[in-house]
């Protein structure tokens, strides 16, 4: 690892910069136009604050997208670039309904898109090439970019999730409404979870892969025909 760094820290000031930049709302992928079906679980009533917020969000961490993301990326930053392939493949093939498809891929897309252009070198361009062609789950994209650039994975898969929640109680501040104090507080709520998610994804392997969070799966299939939407899952 560069500047000494482990796969659990330290986490250097050139790698600190790098996450903060690729996984700010700021960095082009279009995040803010997802809300992994929190739209719908407005709609009918599920979360209509921000405890409900909260407990919708865990769920999803522990039992949903959460813990699936963190396991593909944990395998990601781990292979090769050959192993990127299969991974985002079946990265692609877990998503439960049209819209998280596109939620998952279209932003792992523009991802490896936007980071092969600002920041390339020679490991992010075998991931690029490996994954010329195929759908890329979002998760895959940032572990590929981030072992790329030797950032550590602890650290890099913990931004991650933290990026997933914030975007998610983004949504729920616009659509619920809750005031942005409530937003943190609902952020501040869940770092605990999203720690334990990452420093558990560490020592999985594919095989656990699955899930159970399935009103988020569900309300991701009833928001394709929502009437009113403003967001895109």
């Amino acid at each position: 690892m560069a500047d000494g760094a482990t796969p659990e820290g330290p986490l250097a000031a050139a790698a600190l910069q790098k996450l903060l930049t690729w996984l700010s709302p700021a960095f082009p992928v279009g995040s803010y136009t997802y809300s992994h079906g929190l739209e719908w679980a407005i709609e009918d009533g599920t979360v209509t604050n921000a405890e409900t917020l909260v407990a919708w969000i865990a769920e999803i961490l522990a039992h949903g997208a959460g813990r699936n993301d963190a396991i593909l990326f944990v395998a990601a930053y781990r292979g090769d670039a050959p192993a990127l392939r299969d991974l985002a493949e079946l990265g692609a093939a877990l998503q439960p309904s049209r819209e998280r498809h596109l939620e998952a891929t279209a932003q792992g897309r523009a991802f490896l898109t936007a980071v092969t252009g600002a920041w390339p070198n020679t490991k992010l361009a075998a991931a690029g090439a490996a994954l010329a062609g195929v759908d890329v789950p979002y998760a895959i994209a940032v572990a590929a970019a981030a072992a790329a650039h030797e950032v550590p994975l602890l650290p890099a898969l913990t931004a991650m999730l933290s990026a997933f929640v914030a975007n998610i109680v983004s949504a729920g501040v616009r659509a619920i409404p809750i005031g942005q104090s409530d937003g943190q507080r609902t952020i501040a709520a869940l770092a605990p979870r999203v720690a334990a998610i990452a420093a558990a994804a560490l020592t999985l392997g594919l095989d656990e892969l699955g899930g159970a969070a399935l009103r988020a799966d569900i309300a991701s299939m009833k928001h394709e025909t929502q009437y009113t939407r403003l967001f895109r899952s």
